[in-house]
């Protein structure tokens, strides 16, 4: 048992060490870009095209910020701002499809997935929701009573304080991060060494076979689903190292991902919003379910196409 602890404590601070590499400078550079102008500059670009998503001007501010810094960025500036309830709904739906995209998108690119794909659709999974919700529902035009949330902007006044303060979230990001993947590595080793994990992969094979994968993905799935992007991306490094996960159940495992990650922690930060939290779970999941099918749908026929071509 010593040996196993030991093996995966290793693998957990090498994980939380490739990971570290990436977010520390993403973390440090977005923080230096919060107090200059381009995100200003960026609220001022996409405030146009908000009616088309059924939301005034204002949401653009919650929107930038949620994908540039984070979610809770996006969510504060949603407290701060005069919406309605259907508006709440909207960027809610949006800002759980999208999110810190520079952040997780560089870390999926170290298991090698393209970044341009997994921005591609993250953004389009929550501009198709948001026009269709806006088409569908018509009401919601109350304005929304928000939960008992203080939030407090960060005052800081030099260049100095402000690299020191992007080094120290990203210092704490990177410190949250070895809280969850170590102890989560030192398990998975754990469930393999007794066998467990083989188990658990044949429990979750029908799951992983109608999404078009293969069962040695269902620790991946389970990590993401439960803890995040970034930490499935933690325990995707290693499943392609020791269990040599395909490129296609690489690419399909982190397409539902995207669209579906971290649903306990993500779907509880928007209670204070007022807003029912049950469809936006459901919303997530089926997107992520039928995106998924489809696209390993289309791979799997493109596949065989290309076998009986080679065949002739």
């Amino acid at each position: 048992m010593i040996d196993t602890f030991k093996r995966g404590l290793f693998v957990g601070i090498k994980t939380t060490w490739t990971l570290g590499k990436v977010i520390f400078p993403i973390t440090v550079i977005v923080t230096v870009l919060q107090h200059t102008p381009i995100l200003n500059w960026m609220i001022h670009f996409i405030t146009p095209f908000m009616k088309w998503l059924g939301l005034s001007g204002d949401a653009a501010i919650p929107l930038v910020l949620g994908n540039f810094l984070s979610l809770y960025a996006g969510i504060g500036a949603i407290l701060t701002l005069d919406l309605t309830v259907k508006e709440v709904f909207i960027l809610a739906i949006m800002l759980s499809f999208s999110h810190n995209l520079l952040v997780e998108s560089s870390v999926a690119a170290k298991v090698g997935v393209s970044v341009a794909m997994m921005v591609a659709v993250r953004v389009g999974l929550a501009i198709v929701s948001a026009f269709f919700i806006n088409i569908f529902w018509q009401g919601g035009n109350e304005i929304a009573q928000y939960g008992l949330v203080s939030t407090t902007a960060e005052q800081l006044t030099s260049w100095g304080a402000i690299f020191l303060s992007g080094v120290e979230k990203a210092l704490l990001g990177i410190g949250q991060l070895a809280m969850i993947v170590i102890p989560l590595m030192i398990g998975i080793q754990i469930l393999k060494d007794l066998k467990w994990l083989d188990q658990f992969s044949r429990w979750m094979s029908p799951v992983t076979r109608s999404l078009g994968m293969k069962e040695n993905t269902s620790m991946t799935l389970a990590a993401g689903l439960l803890f995040g992007l970034a930490y499935g991306a933690g325990v995707m490094i290693q499943a392609v190292k020791e269990d040599h996960v395909s490129k296609k159940d690489l690419t399909l495992a982190f397409i539902f991902l995207v669209a579906c990650h971290a649903v306990v922690e993500d779907t509880l930060l928007f209670v204070p919003l007022g807003i029912p939290v049950w469809p936006l779970l459901v919303t997530r999941l089926v997107a992520a379910i039928l995106l998924t099918m489809s696209v390993g749908f289309i791979w799997s026929r493109m596949q065989k196409t290309e076998r009986k071509e080679a065949a002739l």
